[in-house]
């Protein structure tokens, strides 16, 4: 089959090899996936560069663990109604070392979830950890109806999802940007108020917008760098969810002060979340792209031998949507 592989840790151009490698087979549980579209993400950007330094010592890697295709085949337990079944895959390249950049993947079948007929094998290649990610941190402590939810970085891959989780689950949302752009996706996407995270002392400014109320739950991108300007707006018993880090790896935390706030600190990686969590997610994107309750962002579909250029894409900060390969071109 046609693939693409890394044998070693580096920037693009000198670490993605494209050719053939053999064609997987579904073993017991699992399904037999011919993929359409294969979706990058910045787990997949770092673990190209040597994020995790064993990666590679059982072998080259396929990255990638979100993509999109039909079932072909399928393994012992699983029913062979599914095959011929639309599917989008999620966690493919997670404690195992082929993903989604290729032609097929063999995967547990509970990891390749329906895909509703309306739905685009591009639109598919987004959910596995955008959506999933987003729905998590939304919901992880119950229903946010009618609460005050605000979601850092709301332009961002997690953040766009986020707003509109929130919103679909009765919330009131405020976002957060850094310029007018952001700003106009994050209102796209269903947010009521966005504030500047630029401008000093922004969490005073969320606050103020909530018309003097502090808020219940913080979607955070950025948990360190953010903290201070969090602790401003968020109220007693209040809740921060966070699935990002980047720019302060060991974040210093004032301890009391959180503490006399009685603040619970949610962390979430795809990956890591329970299972019925994952399920739960799935049912609920099913439901929302069946009835067109989504909107989605993709900013570039390359053909397959532009497989260098996508990581390449995703390794710009400024890249708001997601990346998709088409594997058939």
């Amino acid at each position: 089959m046609k693939a693409a592989w890394f044998e070693k840790f580096g920037i693009p151009a000198d670490t993605i090899i494209i050719g053939e490698q053999p064609k997987p087979v579904a073993g017991d549980g699992e399904v037999l996936v011919k993929l359409k579209t294969t979706g990058i993400n910045p787990s997949d950007v770092k673990k190209r560069t040597g994020a995790f330094p064993h990666l590679l010592d059982s072998g080259h890697v396929i990255p990638h663990s979100d993509g999109a295709g039909i079932i072909e085949a399928v393994g012992k337990g699983v029913s062979e109604d599914r095959i011929g079944e639309r599917v989008w895959v999620y966690q493919a390249q997670y404690a195992r070392l082929l993903g989604t950049a290729a032609q097929y993947v063999a995967i547990d079948a509970s990891r390749a979830a329906t895909l509703p007929d309306n739905t685009s094998f591009e639109i598919g290649a987004c959910l596995g950890i955008p959506a999933m990610t987003a729905h998590r941190v939304v919901s992880s402590d119950g229903s946010v109806k009618g609460q005050t939810v605000v979601v850092t970085g709301g332009a961002g891959r997690v953040g766009y999802y986020a707003i509109q989780w929130a919103k679909l689950a009765g919330a009131k949302v405020i976002a957060t940007a850094s310029n007018p752009t952001d700003e106009a996706s994050c209102m796209a996407a269903g947010a009521d108020l966005v504030v500047n995270h630029r401008e000093a002392n922004w969490g005073d400014k969320v606050q103020e917008v909530n018309d003097g109320e502090k808020v219940d739950r913080v979607i955070d991108v950025e948990f360190g760098f953010n903290l201070p300007e969090v602790l401003k707006c968020i109220r007693t018993g209040g809740v921060i969810a966070t699935y990002g880090n980047t720019q302060i790896k060991e974040p210093k935390l004032p301890f009391m002060q959180m503490l006399f706030m009685d603040l619970t600190i949610k962390m979430t990686i795809v990956y890591a979340m329970p299972e019925t969590a994952k399920q739960q997610a799935i049912k609920d994107i099913y439901s929302a792209l069946s009835a067109d309750q989504l909107k989605h962002r993709v900013t570039h579909v390359l053909p397959f031998k532009q497989m260098a250029k996508s990581h390449e894409l995703i390794e710009q900060s400024n890249l708001r949507g997601c990346v998709i390969v088409d594997i058939e071109h």
